[in-house]
């Protein structure tokens, strides 16, 4: 235990404690970090030798919960923890987009950051602690990874913002961002808020920074390994001559080329050829050759921007590509929407299902239900490749997530509609951004559904190129302005302010100035797009369609459930075979009636009214005599509830015998004029008039 390394550091007023040499240490780096009582094992490893025939580094970020960690045994069949679940791809993903950018170009060997959740509290979440643990073991490692990086999660309760909320006051936060970054700079921004101002927003972007900054000091001083080297190419300079005399001018024509597959065409032709004949001269060199012509592209690229002022399809920097918005192109869904912007076209439809339709989320801190899902699909026929469909990737996860924080802000409360609600958005068509058309198809859907959507809400993506002091900032990129790049930065929102929005940074060096530059120009291409977007449909359709179901919400006392499902649910199976509906019940005494047919519909409330209404005093009811005494009548007026008409309220003449008025079957009119101390219901009929 002599060798073990304990450290802490406060952050805002919480400690964060790390240790390091006392579990998994045939691990390249390993880090055992806690917050509270939430602790999280981050391991670090990577392959002895380079891979071969790769142009990429082999990174892949595992991050993973253990049920014991809160005190659950998994749910389902084989009660054990499965696939990853959509929450924990999403943290693989932030770590991954965090540390990525810092590592060398050229390093291929294997890499692997295995964090897996080994305690839970409940009120500290893991995924912020998981970020840091991957950069202490990356620190404390012989992997060539030398700039520590951070991450802090920044709320705002109250109007004031708040460094690494609980999760308790995340449920009162207007702002959820994790920021990701370097003591220098910020890498990796994930966010989600209700309609927050670009000011607000770079407010707390500034107040992440300075967080992030103490903790990446904080690491500096943790022991070092030698490092593994990076093995860099040699280039062969005659080679590098003789590529670079012909790929230069070529790639300044091909940059101009507007269209991306006559674009694609012209310079994987000219590849081709030059590779085919840079190899007869130079055996073995079509690999070298291949990575000489892409440096070439990047920076002819990027030269066009930053000299030229020009963007390879001949727009301004803050132009946005042509879009068309269609509606209604799907007859059968309950909403659907066409978006196309440029050469990227989503396909977003709306399903609204009942209460029952909702995912049951089986997560670390507990199980729930999730009302609404969006789920995002990226064919390979968009990209004009032939991939076959597989289960969605972390990708197709991250960017459904994306999409779906933007829009959950415009839904309505569950209290104002009932209704599940998925949105699908299929990606048909793909040059860039197909996560920000999934946002505008998805907006202009729920319009077209009927949906009470609180406003339209639009999302576009930025990029930067800059070399230097010189910079650029790109409105609505194209796939090949994000690959070459120096930013990916998505931002959604309504015309009052920001719902998501997401930032990957690939240099060091991004000022409060660029950001903010950015800021405001999506913020101006937002509201363009959602001019375009309320020229269709400016607001949501008063009406549902007609293929949706019908759905009515009554509220019923909670001590009535028993009595609506009755013995062995006896009562609710009857109502819903007889009237063709769906009935859900929540435990606050909400009961949601769905189906087809809106007359049955209304049947069923009807019936579930009667079973759970209660017999009030002075109020008239038509009921059933079910039993005679000799001294009055049992008179069922709502189903199971009856009362006692006694011999002197029958008439207001006088009866001698129950029998010679009424008998049992018959229907009466009675009043309801006492509840007694008992409960005892009595009725009178010649009371009815009075």
């Amino acid at each position: 235990m002599d060798n073990v390394l304990k450290k802490s550091i406060n952050v805002a007023g919480t400690e964060i404690n790390i240790e390091s040499g006392r579990m998994a240490k045939q691990a390249n780096g390993s880090c055992l970090i806690n917050i509270g009582g939430t602790t999280v094992l981050v391991n670090a490893v990577c392959g002895k030798d380079p891979k071969d025939g790769i142009d990429f580094m082999p990174l892949t970020v595992d991050y993973r919960e253990r049920a014991f960690a809160a005190g659950r045994i998994p749910g389902g069949f084989f009660k054990r923890e499965a696939k990853p679940r959509d929450s924990e791809v999403l943290v693989s993903r932030l770590t991954d987009r965090t540390i990525r950018p810092l590592f060398s170009e050229y390093w291929r060997n294997e890499t692997q950051i295995a964090a897996i959740v080994l305690s839970h509290d409940g009120e500290h979440p893991s995924d912020i602690i998981s970020i840091i643990g991957t950069s202490v073991a990356l620190t404390l490692s012989d992997i060539p990874f030398y700039t520590p990086v951070a991450a802090v999660r920044i709320g705002k309760i109250n109007g004031q913002l708040v460094v690494n909320p609980t999760i308790s006051q995340q449920k009162e936060s207007v702002l959820d961002l994790v920021v990701g970054g370097t003591e220098d700079a910020v890498t990796m921004v994930e966010a989600g808020a209700s309609e927050l101002s670009e000011d607000e927003m770079l407010e707390a972007l500034n107040l992440a920074a300075a967080q992030i900054k103490e903790i990446c000091v904080f690491q500096k001083n943790l022991p070092q390994k030698e490092r593994i080297k990076v093995a860099e190419p040699v280039i062969n300079e005659a080679l590098k001559a003789d590529v670079y005399a012909e790929g230069v001018a070529k790639a300044q024509e091909g940059v101009t080329i507007k269209e991306k597959s006559e674009r694609d065409a012209f310079w994987s032709a000219f590849k081709k050829d030059i590779k085919a004949r840079m190899e007869e001269k130079y055996p073995g060199s079509a690999k070298e050759a291949d990575f000489l012509l892409e440096d070439i592209f990047y920076k002819e690229a990027r030269a066009l921007v930053l000299d030229k002022n020009v963007r390879t399809d001949g727009r301004g920097m803050a132009d946005i590509r042509h879009i068309t918005c269609e509606l209604d192109i799907l007859p059968q869904t309950h909403g659907s929407a066409l978006f196309t912007r440029g050469q990227t076209q989503a396909l977003a439809t709306v399903t609204l299902g009942t209460p029952g339709d909702k995912q049951i989320m089986d997560e670390l801190i507990g199980e729930y239900k999730e009302r609404f899902m969006l789920h995002y699909n990226f064919p390979g026929f968009s990209t004009g490749e032939p991939k076959p469909e597989r289960t969605p990737g972390r990708r197709e996860v991250g960017h459904g997530a994306l999409a779906k924080r933007a829009l959950r802000e415009i839904l309505p409360g569950e209290e104002d509609f009932g209704y599940t609600i998925r949105i699908v958005s299929d990606i048909l068509e793909s040059n860039g951004s197909s996560s920000m058309a999934s946002i505008c198809g998805g907006s202009l859907a729920l319009f077209a559904a009927g949906v009470p959507a609180k406003a339209s809400c639009a999302g576009i993506a930025m990029g930067l190129i800059k070399e230097g002091d010189k910079y650029a900032v790109l409105s609505d990129i194209m796939g090949m302005e994000d690959h070459l790049g120096d930013m990916d930065f998505k931002v959604a929102g309504t015309r009052k302010g920001i719902t998501a929005l997401q930032m990957d940074i690939k240099i060091a060096g991004l000022t409060t100035e660029i950001m903010a530059k950015a800021l405001e120009q999506a913020r101006v291409g937002r509201l363009e797009i959602l001019d375009k977007m309320d020229s269709s449909l400016q607001n949501p359709r008063t009406e549902l369609a007609k293929t949706a179901p019908c759905m009515v919400t009554i509220s019923i006392p909670p001590k009535k459930i028993g009595e609506l499902i009755g013995p062995g649910g006896k009562n609710i199976k009857k109502i819903q075979e007889v009237n063709e509906v769906e009935i859900d019940i929540e435990e606050d005494g909400r009961v949601f009636i769905t189906g087809p047919d809106h007359a049955k519909v209304a049947v069923a409330r009807e019936m579930v009214e009667s079973i759970t209404a209660e017999i009030e005093v002075g109020k008239v009811y038509k009921g059933k005599v079910v039993k005679l005494m000799p001294f009055g009548a049992f008179v069922e007026v709502l189903p199971g509830k009856d009362g006692m008409v006694h011999v002197s309220q029958i008439s207001k003449e006088r009866v001698n015998k129950v029998e010679d008025v009424l008998k049992e079957g018959d229907e009466v009119t009675v009043k309801c004029i006492e509840i007694d101390k008992q409960g005892r219901v009595n009725l009178s009929m010649k009371a009815v008039d009075q």
